[in-house]
């Protein structure tokens, strides 16, 4: 009898692709169970249209309190049950939430942010290349970019870094204990709901300090729940785009002829493709969006039953050959924004917007300010985050 699978999988050689146990499931068994940390056997999703239909579909929910959700660690079960954001709900609350932020991250506004970012990344460059060569670009570059981006946004102190930069890797190490996570969260909780009570006194031109008035002064929200969404923005806004900073540079320098495509052009729309491409290609939320069926449903042919949680393998879907011809290919012309890194659905990534500006400004002026560019260890030196959620590199040396 076929023993089920465990997961999260390892990967193969190759750092950049998914583990090739999920490519043999997506040929041969697309919905499958698989057993978590905790000996629950959720249904693993791995093909494009499968996982678009769960992600839109009103019958499968997101609320991580809800009795069959696969959690993706002790550690996560317990974060969550200390601080629940609105991405882990269901309507109508989590539209609820999510519309007192969207217009802090509709496109137009995000695109008038752009001079700013480019700024920032000038800057850091300049800093760069005055600074030791070789550097950790992780270190001197990719994190503090999207970090002060978020701080400028939230109105959250850039001076206190170290401290949201340690709490933040916490949260998302995979090997975290659930007290760690706990205690990184309430950290959190209690930093931001101070900064919220502050700002209600003395608000500034920032998003805390407009939710702090409008909210926090009327009561509709309280000091944790303000504390609670600033959290998700602030770890989430610098995290994901940091991750893939780095790790889309180390595929670029493993692919040179997609590095010159990137360096060469004056062309806006190939660098939005590129970021779109690399996206698809890395997928760095690779530990899965993870749901529970609230009724019976059909999904690729599977019955899932009520109750039964569903774990959306993003990383492979957009592997899926379906949807991407050639799909292993880094191809930096591809029209790929169909993919699905950033989830599909009401719940899929608020900060997209945001994300998308970041990496087009680091992308098309990193590696033609500094063409010479190369990693200064072999790739298989590398410390990939094997241990995290979000995949990446822990440090990147670099020479140029």
């Amino acid at each position: 009898m076929p023993t089920t699978p465990t997961y999260p999988m390892t990967r193969g050689q190759c750092p950049f692709d998914p583990p090739p146990e999920l490519a043999r499931l997506q040929a041969e068994e697309p919905v499958s169970r698989v057993e978590l940390w905790d000996g629950s056997t959720p249904w693993l999703i791995t093909r494009y249209e499968d996982a678009r239909a769960v992600l839109a579909d009103p019958r499968v929910s997101a609320d991580t309190d809800r009795s069959g959700y696969p959690h993706v660690s002790p550690a996560t079960a317990a974060r969550r049950k200390r601080a629940k954001a609105f991405i882990s709900q269901d309507d109508p609350e989590h539209a609820a939430a999510r519309r007192l932020l969207t217009r802090d991250f509709m496109v137009r506004k995000m695109r008038a942010l752009r001079p700013r970012i480019q700024q920032i990344v000038d800057e850091l460059i300049d800093d760069l290349i005055a600074g030791p060569n070789p550097a950790d670009l992780v270190e001197a570059f990719a994190l503090p970019v999207p970090s002060l981006v978020i701080c400028e946004l939230l109105g959250v102190p850039y001076a206190d870094r170290a401290f949201f930069h340690r709490a933040s890797r916490a949260i998302i190490a995979r090997d975290t204990t659930p007290e760690q996570a706990v205690a990184a969260t309430q950290e959190l909780l209690d930093y931001l709901g101070d900064l919220a009570v502050a700002k209600e006194k003395e608000p500034g031109e920032d998003l805390l300090s407009r939710l702090a008035v409008e909210q926090l002064r009327t009561g509709a929200m309280t000091r944790e729940e303000i504390g609670a969404m600033g959290q998700l923005l602030l770890v989430a806004g610098h995290e994901t785009t940091a991750n893939m900073i780095a790790l889309g540079t180390v595929a670029l320098l493993e692919h040179p002829d997609q590095l010159a495509a990137v360096r060469d052009t004056e062309d806006e729309a190939l660098i939005a493709n590129a970021v779109e491409e690399l996206l698809r290609y890395l997928n760095i939320t690779h530990s899965g969006r993870r749901r529970v069926a609230t009724e019976d449903l059909e999904i690729g042919g599977q019955v899932i039953r009520r109750g039964e949680g569903l774990i959306i393998a993003g990383d492979i879907a957009n592997r899926d050959d379906s949807a991407f011809p050639d799909p292993d290919r880094l191809d930096v012309t591809r029209k790929a924004r169909h993919h699905v890194a950033f989830g599909y659905g009401v719940h899929q990534c608020l900060g997209q917007p945001l994300a998308r500006i970041e990496l087009q400004v680091v992308y098309s002026t990193l590696y033609r300010r500094l063409p010479g560019l190369k990693l200064a260890v072999p790739l298989e030196e590398l410390p990939f985050k094997h241990d995290m959620i979000v995949y990446g590199v822990h440090e990147l040396p670099v020479t140029w």
